[in-house]
């Protein structure tokens, strides 16, 4: 089974522009970021693909793969997709570009539920975290996902979700958005248009669900640290520094 990861990267950002070619630590963003998806050792093949001259010749001249997108996405499935149509894959991984810290044990778990799935009903994999802060649940960028009793996303949203009727019932997980797809299905969801849920939510999972493909979440208790914001930099930054003091 080929596994392949994808890292799509835009240089734009609406809340952080350029924050891929910012310094983390002596590299950029979109670097380190290729160099920790690289160091898990779980891939075949490790890409950035992007619509930026900047990004690209920052990832090949470090002597990384990368490729540029030939075409506009509003994305970055719709980039991966494009990138992977003609190449031989059976799984693909996709990686935010502003994950400098990308972890291999959940990543791991995420692939090992196709090596398991004997009958091969994945279409998508993706991971969640459980959370109990307040402010956390009712943050509508925070999205919750609620699963059926084999951990099948049912629904995703922005609002709280279940409703706390009995709160002492109430489980809450948010969505942890790194996808692994099948080819297959990666293809075919990139072809179908925006339906009224996605609109609404602005959630591209939404087109997934509300088209039959199934979602198998898998829980993780590694939370990722992304790069949102100058504030998140910062924080990055002070990370990598007591690392390397330490």
């Amino acid at each position: 089974m080929n596994i392949t990861a994808m890292i799509p990267a835009r240089f734009e950002a609406s809340r952080f522009p350029g924050k891929l070619m910012k310094d983390l630590a002596g590299k950029t963003v979109i670097l380190r970021t290729y160099e920790a998806t690289i160091n898990t050792n779980l891939f075949d093949e490790v890409y950035v693909v992007t619509d930026s001259n900047i990004i690209f010749d920052e990832i090949i001249s470090n002597g990384g793969k990368a490729l540029k997108s030939k075409k506009e996405h509003e994305s970055g499935s719709d980039r991966i997709a494009e990138a992977i149509e003609n190449m031989d894959v059976d799984i693909v991984v996709n990686v935010q570009g502003d994950e400098p810290f990308t972890k291999k044990e959940p990543l791991l778990k995420l692939l090992e539920v196709f090596r398991n799935d004997a009958k091969n009903e994945i279409d998508i994999a993706s991971l969640m975290i459980k959370i109990d802060n307040i402010a956390e649940i009712n943050n509508p960028n925070n999205v919750k996902v609620v699963t059926d009793q084999r951990n099948f996303a049912m629904y995703f949203s922005r609002s709280i979700i279940p409703y706390p009727r009995e709160e002492s019932l109430a489980i809450y997980f948010k969505h942890i958005g790194i996808y692994a797809f099948r080819k297959e299905a990666l293809l075919k969801i990139t072809k179908l248009p925006v339906n009224r849920l996605e609109a609404t939510e602005k959630l591209e999972n939404l087109r997934f669900l509300a088209n039959g493909f199934k979602v198998k979440m898998v829980e993780t208790d590694q939370m990722s640290i992304g790069i949102d914001t100058p504030e998140d930099l910062e924080k990055a930054n002070a990370i990598f520094k007591n690392r390397k003091n330490n």
